[in-house]
């Protein structure tokens, strides 16, 4: 058999034994897939990922690592390696990868977000106002950006932001409005 035809037989297999839950079964089939092509970027990301998924953190890390090294152009590998080093602590590298992503598409509003919650457990809360409006610009209805940005001027002492930012989300996400409205004390009752 060429490496090549054995190289796609043993891609469509790891593909079915990740449809079917086998998940050792299609990592071995990824580390095969790796030693005929020792660069591969499918194998690379989805062994990452069925190690995150198994929490092993630290080993789905390195192996992000070496995805981020041999594809230095793969923004999902630096944005999934960003999230993986943010959620470890590791804030300092979580944030140079947030911002690799960001160069290779400045448009990619969810490394906006991973980077303002970086920056907010960093206390840098100037410049997570800054990524969350940049979120809030690329994806507007999505709660998630004007809820941390709403939370950010709270604890900048800027309740009035916080209050038009809750009065936005009552127009699309009530729900989200009402808990920020608990979780602040900032009332906006009647306002729609």
């Amino acid at each position: 058999m060429s490496i090549s035809l054995n190289y796609r037989y043993l891609r469509l297999q790891a593909k079915l034994l990740l449809l079917l839950g086998r998940h050792q079964a299609a990592m071995a089939r990824f580390d095969r897939m790796l030693v005929v092509r020792p660069d591969d970027r499918y194998a690379l990301a989805s062994r990452a990922h069925v190690l995150a998924q198994q929490g092993d953190r630290l080993k789905a890390i390195g192996v992000l690592q070496q995805l981020a090294a041999r594809h230095p152009g793969y923004i999902a590998g630096w944005f999934n390696l960003a999230y993986l080093l943010e959620d470890s602590g590791r804030l300092a590298e979580a944030e140079a990868a947030f911002r690799h992503a960001l160069d290779i598409d400045p448009a990619m509003d969810r490394a906006w977000y991973g980077l303002a919650l970086v920056l907010i457990r960093e206390r840098r809360l100037d410049e997570a106002v800054q990524a969350l409006k940049k979120n809030t610009e690329l994806q507007p209805m999505s709660p998630f950006g004007w809820y941390q940005l709403a939370r950010v001027h709270v604890d900048r002492q800027e309740p009035d932001a916080a209050l038009k930012i809750i009065r936005h989300l009552k127009q699309f996400e009530p729900k989200v409005a009402a808990q920020l409205e608990r979780e602040t004390g900032l009332g906006v009752a009647g306002c729609f």
